[in-house]
């Protein structure tokens, strides 16, 4: 459900790093310089960024100072084969929140992005609380008053998505590609299916509700 950016100008990194996270169940965005880098943050919601310091355009240095002048808090992992304490000195003062040199150990590199996570307090905000409902990302509930409903997987994962980030529009490709993955056969539809199982399900609730937004997608609006 968290969503991490790799910056990384080699091709080979990008793919190594997109194996290793999406194994670990995290979303994965990939881009080739700190220009495009910036482009995916302004398009997506991202959680962490991993990227090199030596890339065209703007490099991880420029990227980080950046995004720090605009008041990001982001968390940033530097990784890079420049390995002396002069050019972790250069990555911290331009703001980045840990730094690993290359070649990485992919355990290393999967507990610091989870330190970093939980610093940010993105792990631990594993439920959502919207007046007398709660939302279980653990245990894929949805409660209220005694009330427990366990719900499917993707239908879970739809609605805490959306939940997630109230009154934001994802279209249904968007939800399409996280939820189902980008190699799904499923079509589109599906999503439109899952929101009408949603919105039967919660038809009685008056924490939340999902509204449609024509010809873009949906959207869930709290209540409460």
């Amino acid at each position: 459900m968290f969503h991490i950016l790799v910056a990384d100008d080699d091709k080979h990194t990008r793919i190594l790093m997109k194996a290793i996270l999406e194994s670990d169940g995290y979303t994965v965005y990939l881009a080739k310089d700190g220009e495009e880098a910036l482009e995916v943050i302004d398009k997506e919601h991202i959680d962490l960024v991993v990227l090199d310091i030596m890339m065209p355009k703007i490099d991880g240095y420029e990227f980080t100072r950046i995004l720090r002048e605009g008041d990001s808090n982001l968390p940033v992992l530097m990784v890079s084969a420049r390995n002396l304490p002069s050019d972790k000195h250069m990555g911290f003062l331009a703001g980045t929140d840990d730094y690993i040199t290359k070649p990485f150990d992919e355990q290393e590199l999967l507990l610091r992005i989870k330190a970093l996570l939980r610093r940010s307090k993105i792990v631990s905000e594993q439920q959502i609380i919207i007046g007398e409902a709660v939302i279980d990302y653990n245990s894929m509930t949805v409660s209220k008053n005694g009330e427990v409903q366990e719900l499917p997987q993707k239908e879970f994962m739809l609605l805490y998505k959306l939940l997630s980030y109230p009154n934001q529009i994802f279209t249904r490709i968007q939800l399409m590609d996280e939820i189902w993955g980008t190699d799904s056969e499923t079509g589109w539809e599906t999503v439109t299916v899952h929101i009408g199982k949603l919105r039967k399900r919660f038809e009685n609730w008056d924490e939340f509700r999902i509204e449609s937004v024509r010809g873009l997608g949906y959207k869930a609006v709290k209540n409460i």
